[in-house]
């Protein structure tokens, strides 16, 4: 299947009445807040978009990505390649008062001002969420000994207890 360069903006309203599937690349480049935090390893960013309408009569955005990152590991420090997934579910709001009355099931995701959803912001917001807290590599992987000491803790000196002033009240 030929990588067909996806929309950055579309109607999610129209889309939902056609039942819509968009499936393609972003450029990984054009992700500025993804990339201030992780190195590109690959250019481009798979993504799968479907539009439809449940049956409750809501706008339903579904789809999934995926995208090959550096990231750096916080136990050796060295850079390793990691693959970035999102699956989300979104329901296409206008204002905030909808939001409140969206299932739980759904999250909401607000309209620009011409009415459309920005595909490559929602994509980069579900790659930032999907980075790990704690970066680092399998221990397998890693060049980090396992047993490895991170600094060494001052012997600790015979402090009186704070509570032995109590026993002699007693």
């Amino acid at each position: 299947m030929k990588n067909l360069k996806l929309p950055i903006t579309i109607d999610p309203f129209k889309s939902a009445q056609r039942r819509l599937e968009c499936e393609g690349v972003f450029k990984l480049s054009g992700m500025n807040r993804l990339l201030a935090v992780c190195e590109s390893s690959s250019e481009q960013v798979k993504a799968k978009f479907n539009f439809d309408v449940d049956e409750r009569g809501l706008n339903v955005l579904s789809g999934a990505g995926s995208a090959l990152v550096k990231l750096t590991c916080q136990r050796c420090t060295e850079a390793f390649e990691y693959e970035l997934k999102a699956d989300f579910v979104f329901s296409p709001v206008k204002n905030q008062d909808a939001i409140a009355e969206l299932p739980s099931y759904y999250d909401a995701i607000e309209l620009d001002e011409n009415g459309e959803v920005n595909l490559l912001e929602l994509l980069e917001e579900e790659f930032l969420i999907s980075i790990p807290l704690i970066p680092r590599h399998e221990p397998k992987d890693c060049s980090a000994p396992a047993d490895s000491v991170w600094g060494e803790l001052p012997e600790e000196l015979e402090k009186p207890n704070p509570f032995d002033v109590l026993k002699q009240l007693k």
